[in-house]
């Protein structure tokens, strides 16, 4: 007998109304502002990736003490879940690699302006294993996830 997994209040809050200070929306109208993004960029071999790259976020969302008082969520290791839960789908391995490190570049920051040198230099060692070709379409998707924290009709020109 399969067991029901429950849904957390998290998962419908962070899905449909907030997510935190960096993200005007939740998590399903940022999806179709970074699809938005990508469909007027004219990049369509990242639309799968535009719908996926968030897919894992409701699951992981949490509010640890500083969250609860600001009434934000936290994602950590977002990529990783939604990866998991696409990786054996029926989409391209381009797709699922950009859903997989599409947060790597920005948690690569984050962690050394935190001064996190572990979480940093395990980040770094699966980042020096792209190709370089890959790491320019990580950092233009980065751009159109960027624009969808914010608005649906700024296009990459204007940040």
């Amino acid at each position: 007998m399969k067991s029901k997994r429950i849904l957390k209040k998290e998962f419908f809050t962070t899905l449909f109304i907030k997510q935190n200070k960096w993200h005007r929306f939740g998590v399903l109208v940022h999806t179709l502002a970074v699809v938005m993004q990508v469909l007027k960029a004219k990049e369509y071999k990242m639309i799968p990736a535009a719908f996926l790259h968030d897919i894992g976020k409701p699951y992981v969302a949490f509010q640890d003490e500083k969250d609860k008082v600001t009434k934000e969520y936290s994602f950590h290791n977002h990529e990783e879940m939604s990866y998991h839960i696409i990786k054996n789908w029926k989409v391209s391995e381009y797709t699922k690699k950009l859903v997989r490190y599409h947060y790597l570049i920005r948690g690569m920051q984050k962690a050394q302006e935190k001064n996190h040198f572990g979480r940093y230099n395990r980040m770094k060692r699966t980042f020096d294993k792209l190709d370089v070709s890959f790491i320019e379409e990580l950092n233009i998707f980065m751009k159109f996830d960027d624009l969808g924290k914010i608005n649906f009709f700024k296009t990459k020109d204007n940040i």
